[in-house]
């Protein structure tokens, strides 16, 4: 029972083929796609608004030069709330709870943004790694602290977006399996246990989109300081 729980957590693959393939290419399929019309249907318009006010709110504190990620962060994040979202559905399969894959995702982006500081102003980005006014018996260990402590951003965020989601899928699996034993043996409890299941069931939809958007504001972050 114990290793029935975790069996969702693993890769699915038919004839010797990994579906995650098609996992991480399926979120594309549902966008709609822009039209030639010069009025766009709901859906479009709101996806539109949607993209907008995001791109506006996430690039409002970075410079001017770092808005050419503004493409990039803003499909990153639609890619991942679509992940996390379908992921909820029965008899699906959530990438994002492979740390391999958020690792391949934090990784290149959050060196991408190191490589930027350190190619644009390599004085500023090596000064983050000493404060100013640091005593000097202090300057060897800090510059050690702040240099792990900058090597483990990518590990943070990887381990973040699995952790959260791995914890959320496992408790409504657990929940889930509560209230079907309990259901022929105490009804009342069951149905209690149920209504706490659907509450978490919203919990954990808020906590995919939330997930999605912490990925990618902490890379924002990451690319205001280099930029």
């Amino acid at each position: 029972m114990t290793l029935s729980f975790f069996d969702q957590f693993m890769s699915p693959t038919y004839l010797g083929i990994p579906l995650i393939a098609l996992a991480l290419t399926l979120p594309w399929l549902l966008f709609p796609t822009p039209s030639a019309r010069w009025l766009n249907n709901r859906l479009l318009t709101l996806q539109n608004w949607f993209i907008g006010r995001f791109a506006r709110e996430l690039f409002m504190p970075v410079n001017l030069p770092g808005h050419k990620w503004a493409v990039l962060l803003t499909s990153l994040m639609l890619f991942l709330i679509s992940l996390n979202m379908l992921g909820l559905l029965p008899y699906t399969f959530t990438p994002t709870t492979q740390l391999s894959l958020n690792m391949g995702l934090a990784f290149p982006l959050w060196l991408a943004t190191v490589i930027i500081g350190m190619r644009n102003q390599p004085t500023h980005a090596l000064g983050h790694l000493l404060p100013e006014g640091t005593p000097t018996l202090l300057i060897p260990i800090l510059i050690i602290i702040e240099t792990i402590s900058l090597f483990i951003r990518p590990l943070a965020l990887g381990v973040r977006l699995t952790a959260n989601l791995t914890a959320g899928h496992l408790l409504i699996q657990l929940i889930a399996t509560a209230a079907a034993v309990l259901l022929p043996l105490m009804p009342t409890v069951a149905v209690l246990t149920m209504v706490l299941l659907f509450l978490l069931t919203l919990l954990e939809v808020a906590v995919a989109m939330i997930q999605a958007y912490v990925f990618v504001l902490l890379l924002s972050l990451y690319l205001q300081e280099n930029v």
